[in-house]
């Protein structure tokens, strides 16, 4: 039997690479490495901006693609601007410029990737181009005519290596004075940088599409929807949120040990079955602003709220901390401490326990001892895993290699760091999560021996996380529960785990158990981000607790209006609750917003056939197909 056809499509195909890049890294490797990463994350987000796709890294090149020729080039043309104001200032020999090259041709399309003569041909264009220059080829100059304010020069007939017929080439510049046209901004219309392999049985496979869907990054980015949008009860249990403390030092770059100890104290009060702790996701959006304690008290749903402040010097620490009744505004304890750098440990463990001690909380053995075992006894890989933790929460690529390297360097100081095992095994799952790996089943079994390391050395939370996002996005659920519901069971507070829990137990079918795990992190990072909050929506929807679905879903309009699953999910909502020109509109922005949007393929995610019909009987209703 004969082989079944591969995929075709017509392509715009840009090819990136650098130019002389031996010779910089021969001179200065590591600062090479460092300004490379810095420009492969700028063109990444110019070639998204321009609405294309990023295909393959390969060392210092990029392959993407687009479905216009004006894109490409227009995106081609905002690169080199871009990258010849990052070169103003820099010595002749350290600039780091790139050639570009753009066809236009057709491609087998296989697993996510581009091949054919259609891509060798753009990698031929791009060695044919000057440092700093574009160079394309009369494909592309046919179809672009006059269409983008752009000078072109022929530069001949090119025999290039391993295209049988020689290749009429053309450079192309912007006009002088000339500017380009802003992009029109079509965020869905792009395809995943790269396609994770799912096992498993089908309707788990269902399930699987369905997470990594929603779990990978997706323009435009998501805003933490405002913990206004509901008025939060106290709870039985004392509630408490840890504002990040001040940085004193009077230097910028000292802010990650600031946010470490504020990070650490919510760790550890967080180990606590008896007390209600705010994630730092929601505690960090009052970072450096004037804020009253009773509004966080009516913002986050706490009676209780820490402040302080930090202040190292040398090998010397100040930490001033405070506790206070937010409801009264009263001062329940306060106390400054000035020690040894030496002794930054044993004052984060005496914070934490005066605290509790004040509040009366009843601790178990393991609760203390959990809470209190001393994560390292070198400061510097301490001070190396903080950097690293700092560089792993901004997600670009080179701020993950940043990570890796303080990670890296903290095991080295100390090799039974585990925390610092973690750290390193997060860059490889965020790697494949963004698309900055050509290997990602190799990744996702590097983090996953991390994992392992670190729970050799010590049981926490965080590894148990991390092994349930290896299983996640392998399609192994049952195994990802069981991770998930051991790093609850050691950090009752986990709200992110109690999230990805809630969105397994939702497309499994386990409606009301997922509603409680999404009320459950809610409860402890009320500003919990806009995805995990569309699940919850859908979740009431499906229980046709309709109003409860538009309450939890219409806050997040303001900050994303341009997230089109909380429209769909809205839209549906809305149709069931009988608003009709609500539904419709919320119709009518989904199309805008998701021109190829099908209700069938929506309703694949989940692995109930009758959760499947109730959601295509929602979005009917309000008019989508």
């Amino acid at each position: 039997m004969g082989a079944e056809p591969l995929a075709r499509k017509l392509a715009a195909i840009l090819y990136a690479d650098v130019a002389g890049y031996s010779r910089l890294t021969g001179e200065d490797e590591e600062g090479t490495h460092r300004a490379l990463s810095a420009r492969l994350d700028a063109i990444t987000a110019s070639i998204e901006a321009h609405n294309g796709t990023v295909l393959h890294f390969a060392g210092d090149a990029v392959l993407s693609d687009f479905a216009t020729v004006s894109e490409a080039l227009t995106c081609a043309v905002a690169i080199q601007q871009d990258l010849e104001h990052r070169n103003r200032d820099l010595p002749e020999e350290r600039k780091v410029e790139f050639r570009v090259g753009v066809n236009l041709g057709e491609v087998i399309v296989d697993r996510g990737e581009i091949y054919g003569d259609g891509v060798n041909v753009a990698a031929r264009l791009e060695s044919l181009a000057e440092p700093g220059g574009i160079c394309i080829s009369e494909a592309v100059r046919t179809a672009i005519g006059n269409i983008l304010p752009l000078d072109y020069e022929f530069m001949g007939e090119q025999k290039v290596k391993n295209i049988a017929e020689p290749v009429k080439a053309y450079s192309a510049g912007l006009k002088p004075g000339a500017k380009l046209p802003a992009p029109t901004v079509r965020p869905h219309a792009r395809r995943p940088t790269h396609q994770l392999i799912v096992a498993g049985a089908a309707a788990l496979v269902i399930v699987a599409g369905a997470l990594i869907t929603w779990l990978a990054p997706r323009p435009p980015p998501t805003e933490p929807v405002p913990a206004e949008r509901t008025d939060l009860p106290l709870p039985e249990k004392p509630a408490i949120a840890v504002l990040p403390f001040d940085n004193l030092s009077g230097d910028r770059e000292q802010e990650y040990f600031s946010d470490g100890v504020t990070n650490d104290i919510i760790t550890d009060l967080s180990k606590f079955s008896s007390l209600v702790v705010i994630a730092s996701n929601s505690v960090f959006a009052y970072k450096g602003k004037p804020v009253k304690v009773q509004e966080v008290s009516r913002e986050l749903g706490v009676r209780y709220v820490v402040e302080g402040s930090v202040q190292k010097a040398g090998e010397m620490v100040r930490i001033n901390a405070q506790l206070i009744d937010a409801t009264t505004g009263g001062h329940l304890w306060a106390q400054r401490y000035h020690r040894d750098l030496k002794q930054l440990f044993a004052v984060q463990e005496e914070i934490v326990q005066t605290i509790v001690a004040t509040l009366a909380v009843k601790l178990t053995r393991l609760e203390l001892e959990r809470t209190f075992t001393k994560p390292t006894d070198n400061l510097e890989a301490y001070d190396y895993w903080l950097r690293g933790r700092e560089n792993l929460a901004r997600t670009t690529r080179s701020t993950n290699m940043e990570a890796r390297q303080m990670f890296r360097r903290a095991i080295e100081l100390d090799p039974r760091y585990a925390s610092a095992y973690v750290g390193l095994g997060w860059t490889y799952r965020k790697a494949v999560g963004h698309g900055w790996t050509e290997f990602p089943g190799q990744a996702l079994q590097k983090a996953e021996e991390l994992a392992q390391k670190a729970l050799s050395l010590e049981e926490s939370a965080g590894a148990h996380r991390l092994i349930a996002y290896v299983h996640l996005i392998r399609g192994q659920y049952g195994l990802a529960t069981q991770a998930l519901e051991r790093a609850i069971a050691l950090n009752p507070n986990d709200w992110d785990s109690q999230a990805i829990l809630g969105s397994i137990l939702l497309y499994s079918g386990r409606r009301d158990e997922a509603i409680q795990s999404f009320e459950t992190a809610l409860r402890f990072n009320p500003r919990m981000e806009v995805d995990r909050l569309v699940e919850l929506g859908l979740a009431y929807y499906l229980e046709k607790r309709y109003d409860d679905a538009i309450k939890a879903l219409e806050p997040g309009i303001g900050p994303n209006p341009n997230h089109p699953f909380l429209r769909i999910a809205l839209a549906a909502a809305y149709a069931q609750a009988g608003r009709v020109e609500d539904a419709a509109a919320a119709a009518a922005k989904v199309r805008q917003l998701h021109p190829f949007f099908e209700v069938a393929s929506f309703g694949t995610r989940f692995s109930n056939p009758t959760d499947q019909a109730r959601i295509a009987d929602g979005l009917h209703k309000a008019g989508l197909e």
